[in-house]
């Protein structure tokens, strides 16, 4: 079984900054902005085969949480965390292996504007 869909609250002040952050973060994943519900409060994004499985919506924001996004190769890992650095989110852990989450696991680390962790990895080893 998988995840149907997932998504985060943001304070109502850092909704429009979080969504621009995740329209540019998310693109290297082939993510985009599909959905806009309820007076633009709440935005889903679709992956590149069109399922809306990635959530922001405005509201009292709870705990922070970490997301991982799978990544096709390590190249896009590496376009994912400079996509993120560059729509204003702060590093939490560059590109590279994490060896003590498995032999291939290449992830990369960033803080959304509402200091949620989100990741891009990459478990596949590396092609010869």
């Amino acid at each position: 079984m998988t995840i149907a869909h997932t998504g985060i609250k943001v304070s109502p002040e850092l909704l429009a900054a979080t969504v621009t952050f995740y329209e540019t973060t998310l693109a290297p994943l082939g993510y985009k902005k599909a959905l806009s519900l309820f007076h633009d409060t709440v935005v889903g994004f679709a992956d590149a085969n069109g399922v809306t499985d990635w959530w922001v919506s405005a509201g009292e924001a709870g705990g922070k949480v970490h997301t991982a996004f799978r990544a096709d190769d390590r190249a896009t890992v590496d376009k994912f965390h400079a996509a993120a650095l560059q729509a204003g989110g702060k590093d939490n852990g560059q590109p590279g292996l994490r060896e003590w989450s498995g032999p291939h696991y290449y992830g990369a680390y960033v803080f959304d504007p509402a200091g949620n962790n989100i990741e891009a990895v990459c478990e596949k080893p590396v092609e010869q």
